[in-house]
């Protein structure tokens, strides 16, 4: 075959048109973008446009002739493919010019080819056969930098506790029996207390520094060590010692605070009952007060009325009771008692029996159990009373007079738990990427030449698909979770319940999204997943009950979405939601007007990598679900269903809405996150993070938009394009952003990650 000589402004197009043609990129809404670049190329000569356009004909491709051509001379050139450039196609086509001409600029046209068609190296990385170069890029970062981004202001916090880790009783291992394996933790935990870090975030008075938000950051970095080591560490302090600090007054501070961060009065959190799950109003113990013996009676009334799940059960000696307080015959409603379980011996008191819950899919380090009270007496005094107490000639007083408005008072209180739970979610989640990537960046699997080692699997689209949209939603998620925990401890804030509504959503979605990405990350390590010794198996044991625990997943969506409803301005009640008919009587304001055709197809790079472009549609898929969701509550309350019945009819759409709420909420509170970072080069590395998120979160709820007639079929198509594009943009960096996670080397145990 005769060697065909092309000039350098067709041969600069030729790697463009070969992927083209032989990744069938070649559509009329594609077509019409490489004409439009050749028409606006200066460069080009009238008779090389007329070529270059006669191979453009979908009808009458080239011949196969042409295309044998085309990959000789590229094969010929000796050129490196290097894919971390920033435009890899445009710059290896003029570096293939410069292997048979002189030096030829940069072509703009080929970037915009580029970028609008949004090629990406695996579109082509297999169809030349030249050599690639995966790991060199024209930006790099510094991982520490990165990890000092995200550390914030708990830098020294963060920093000191990963130190103190090293110590050798932190050591990872594996238990196979309950027993030891919860006589482990608990040396941990009181190894922790004797540190500090138990009383955290509690006053100075009582042995802490008042940081619960350094406290949460360390929640987090325990999950680095162990998951059961992280729960027994909340329920101690932050549930068991946050109900006397958040629900107690001095009283109870200055009796028990102390011993409880020290870990020398060891305790639980008694809320959840068998027969009645989330539902805490509903708990059936009561807490009756006695004013003859001036003391409250705890008592379950029921089989299925018993406490279960409750952590640290068989190892405490007190714990903090929720249950339904009456007094002089009238229930007051939900309440917090502190009540005695054993005594100095560890011997259970009399009307105390408790049981264990067994193994666990998880977390079989905590000791889980079940605890029922026969007429347990216990002075006046244990009521914690910050909110509700019972006085000296036996009456009740609340400050707070609405008992509904008592009763989400005091949950509110206690929201700081829920951010916890998703912060230790988040953790298993950047533990299982940190070791999935840094095994898919040294595993090595197939190729099509025997001549040339196997592939990393990092480099093939489908893993940098199902892994690098994962680690931007870790980095969007820990953003906003420490936003939550600043506005949450905000006391120039008193009133809790936005925040409440906001956390309740954040923790459904971020513990869906551990554990769907633990799983990802199990699969895409194959069998070395699966050992023990890998850690994501346990991970995934772990962090499965995340979804259930501090309230379940589905009825805190319920929760958000009815906060979304009322404005965040009414109490959550099942009586009658008034603030709908408030939010049906002022209407949206807006109309919700239909999307502009043009708008719904619009597919250029500038317009799907706009922030404006992702707030937009994120906040249209929360008006419009808010509006529907209103409108099918008042015609069936105009129809005369009761709020209730009629809020159940809905309850996939408040689904709905209270996810779309909170991806909302994250996305635009990462935005603001990002623009605070001063150096620009990590800047934009985090926004671009920020916008893999956003397309890959409205790629996921595709239907929904096209449903509405928001984005059409073209701009869908672009949008997954656009997906698989950042992801590939991102290869070169995948490591580092791991490391930026900040996790302890010596954490990171598992041998498939070294």
């Amino acid at each position: 075959m005769e060697k065909k000589i092309y000039t350098p402004g067709i041969l600069q197009y030729i790697p463009f048109f070969y992927v083209i043609w032989s990744d069938d990129l070649v559509s009329a809404s594609e077509v019409n973008i490489v004409e439009k670049a050749i028409d606006g190329d200066h460069t080009l000569s009238d008779t090389e446009k007329v070529l270059l356009h006669s191979w453009l004909q979908v009808k009458n491709p080239p011949k196969n002739e042409e295309f044998k051509n085309w990959k000789q001379t590229i094969s010929n050139s000796g050129t490196k493919l290097i894919e971390g450039e920033t435009y890899p196609l445009t710059t290896f086509s003029q570096k293939v010019v410069c292997q048979y001409h002189e030096t030829y600029p940069l072509n703009e046209q080929l970037k915009s080819i580029e970028v609008n068609l949004g090629i990406q190296p695996n579109h082509y990385n297999h169809l030349f056969e030249v050599e690639v170069e995966h790991s060199i890029s024209a930006q790099t970062y510094d991982a520490n930098e990165i990890a000092k981004i995200l550390k914030g202001s708990h830098a020294p916090v963060i920093d000191a506790f990963q130190e103190f880790l090293l110590d050798p009783i932190f050591n990872w291992g594996i238990h196979r029996n309950k027993e030891d394996f919860r006589h482990v933790v608990l040396e941990q935990l009181k190894v922790l207390a004797q540190k500090g870090y138990g009383a955290m975030a509690y006053p100075a008075a009582y042995g802490g520094t008042g940081d619960m938000e350094g406290y949460a950051t360390i929640f987090e970095n325990l999950m680095y060590v162990d998951g059961s080591l992280t729960i027994k560490f909340g329920v101690q302090f932050g549930l068991f010692g946050g109900s006397i600090q958040k629900l107690g007054t001095k009283i109870h501070h200055d009796t028990y605070l102390t011993a409880a961060g020290q870990a020398k009065l060891l305790g639980c959190f008694a809320m959840t009952e068998t027969g009645h799950g989330s539902n805490v109003r509903g708990i059936k113990t009561t807490a009756t007060y006695d004013k003859k013996t001036d003391s409250i009676i705890i008592h379950t009334p029921g089989k299925n009325d018993n406490k279960e799940y409750i952590g640290n059960a068989l190892h405490s000696k007190m714990a903090s009771v929720f249950a339904q307080l009456i007094v002089n015959g009238k229930n007051e409603g939900v309440h917090a008692v502190l009540v005695p379980l054993r005594n100095k011996n560890h011997e259970l008191l009399p009307g105390i029996t408790v049981e264990d819950n067994g193994y666990k899919l998880g977390l079989n380090g905590v000791d889980n159990g079940k605890i029922w009270f026969n007429q347990v007496k216990v002075p006046r005094v244990n009521l914690l009373n910050k909110y509700g107490s019972i006085k000296e000639d036996g009456t009740y007083y609340s400050d707070i007079k609405n008992p509904n408005k008592r009763f989400f008072t005091m949950l509110g209180t206690l929201v700081g738990g829920r951010i916890c739970v998703a912060r230790a979610g988040l953790g298993g989640a950047k533990m299982a990427l940190a070791i999935a990537i840094k095994h898919a960046l040294k595993r090595r699997q197939f190729n099509d030449n025997i001549k040339i080692q196997e592939d990393l699997l990092m480099d093939y689209p489908s893993h940098q698909l199902r892994l690098t949209p994962l680690v931007a939603s870790a980095y969007v998620y820990h953003a906003t979770l420490d936003k939550m925990m600043e506005v949450y401890c905000d006391e120039s804030q008193p009133d809790k319940r936005k925040v409440e509504t906001q956390v309740a959503g954040l923790k459904s979605i971020i513990t869906w999204y551990a554990n769907n990405t633990i799983q990802e990350c199990r699969e895409a390590c194959g069998g070395k997943g699966y050992l023990l010794e890998n850690r994501i198996a346990d991970l995934k044991g772990d962090v499965d009950i995340f979804t259930t625990f501090e309230g379940d997943n589905n009825v805190l969506l319920q929760l958000a979405a009815k906060g979304v409803l009322s404005d965040f301005k009414s109490e959550f009640n099942s009586a009658g939601f008034s603030s709908v008919l408030k939010l049906l009587s002022q209407q949206i304001s807006d109309k919700l007007a239909m999307v502009n055709p043009l708008y719904s197809n619009k597919v250029d790079k500038e317009h799907l990598y706009n922030p404006k472009f992702h707030k937009h549609a994120f906040d249209y898929r929360t008006r419009r679900l808010t509006y529907t969701l209103a409108m099918r509550i008042r015609d069936y309350i105009k129809k005369g269903v009761p709020s209730y019945q009629a809020f159940l009819k809905v309850q996939t759409h408040l689904l709905a809405l209270g996810k779309a709420y909170s991806v909302e909420l994250a996305y635009n509170t990462y935005i603001e996150f990002t623009e605070t970072i001063e150096d620009t080069k990590n800047r934009e590395l985090f926004q671009k993070l920020g916008t893999l998120y956003a397309l890959y979160e409205i790629r996921q709820d595709a239907s929904w938009y096209l449903e509405q007639g928001y984005i059409g079929g073209t701009k869908s198509k672009a949008i997954r394009q656009r997906v698989e594009r950042l992801c590939t943009e991102l290869r070169p960096h995948i490591g580092v952003l791991v490391d930026g996670f900040g996790i302890p080397g010596h954490c990171i145990t598992a041998p498939i990650a070294h």
